[in-house]
């Protein structure tokens, strides 16, 4: 099986636009595989679910480092990965994983995803998406509500106690490890510069140092 010909990481805070960046830039790649960082937080089984809601979610310890760290080897190497499934109606893991093999472009994106020096070593291009922390709290309530069962006031809740004071602590800073700051979100000027490399070094007419 062959290796990556890009590896990418996308980093930023709650609600930035990640994903739809992610999406964007690899649009036209014939075969892209996206690891997003929040199937890797630690296995809780051991923990009753009332435990499980007190823990700190944006925090960087809350993610399996370890195994993320195994996975993207494996792919970098060409090898194909059980990637966990993750439940957030009731913050663990599934029982499930899901097999996934190297595209020609693998996406690491997530809050933390700058923050690991091994993970960070292993990325061809580092991105930082930066959006208006208005704009993300909006996002991330209709996520939290509509796609993963949260209410409301819980939402508003985490928001205010863990997750802006981490983003302020933690992942914020890691914008200096990033080789691109890309401003308020889905930035088309960017985001089309971005594109033609990634397209260039896919087809082998550009190296993938961005």
């Amino acid at each position: 099986m062959p290796v990556p010909s890009l590896v990418i990481g996308i980093a930023g805070g709650t609600g930035a636009g990640k994903t739809t960046i992610a999406r964007e830039i690899t649009s036209g790649v014939d075969s892209v595989t996206l690891v997003p960082l929040d199937n890797y937080y630690e296995d809780r089984s051991g923990l009753p679910m009332a435990e499980r809601e007190e823990i700190n979610y944006d925090h960087p310890a809350a993610f399996d480092w370890e195994l993320l760290r195994d996975h993207l080897v494996a792919l970098c190497e060409g090898r194909v990965i059980e990637m966990p499934e993750y439940d957030f109606s009731v913050h663990n893991r599934t029982d499930e994983t899901t097999r996934v093999e190297p595209g020609e472009v693998v996406i690491v994106e997530g809050i933390l995803t700058l923050h690991d020096a091994a993970v960070r070593d292993m990325l061809d291009v580092k991105l930082y998406v930066e959006t208006d922390a208005d704009v993300r709290i909006i996002r991330r309530i209709r996520r939290d509500v509509v796609e993963r069962g949260r209410d409301l006031e819980g939402v508003v809740s985490q928001y205010l106690s863990t997750v802006k004071p981490m983003h302020e602590q933690f992942v914020a800073p890691t914008k200096r490890e990033a080789d691109l700051i890309i401003p308020e979100g889905a930035n088309d000027t960017a985001v089309g510069l971005l594109r033609e490399r990634v397209h260039g070094v896919v087809s082998g007419e550009e190296r993938p140092e961005f």
